[in-house]
């Protein structure tokens, strides 16, 4: 996984996320994600600290079994854990 900062606009960006992965731990924010492999079956992201802490309660997007783009843009309290669906991988950007 390699991890790169944008100074312009403050965010990060994770790649090749293949399996569950806590991004950050604490409030921040969801910018977008990417789908490189699209996959068998959808993938998620929460809010939440671990990745067995994930769960439908705290989901805030579905990410598409389809290559493209998926603006989430969304605030986060407790963390950012994203879970790729079947077969999926996955870029984000955040901060």
């Amino acid at each position: 996984m390699a991890y790169v900062t944008d100074p312009s606009i403050g965010y990060q960006a994770t790649y090749n996320i293949t399996a569950a992965t806590v991004i950050k731990i604490g409030s921040g924010l969801i910018a977008t994600v990417s789908v490189i492999v699209a996959g068998s079956a959808a993938g998620a992201v929460h809010d939440a600290a671990t990745t067995g802490a994930a769960a439908a309660s705290n989901q805030v997007a579905t990410i598409p079994a389809a290559i493209g783009l998926v603006p989430v843009r969304w605030g986060v309290t407790t963390g950012i854990v994203i879970v790729p669906g079947t077969g999926q991988t996955l870029a984000l950007s955040w901060s």
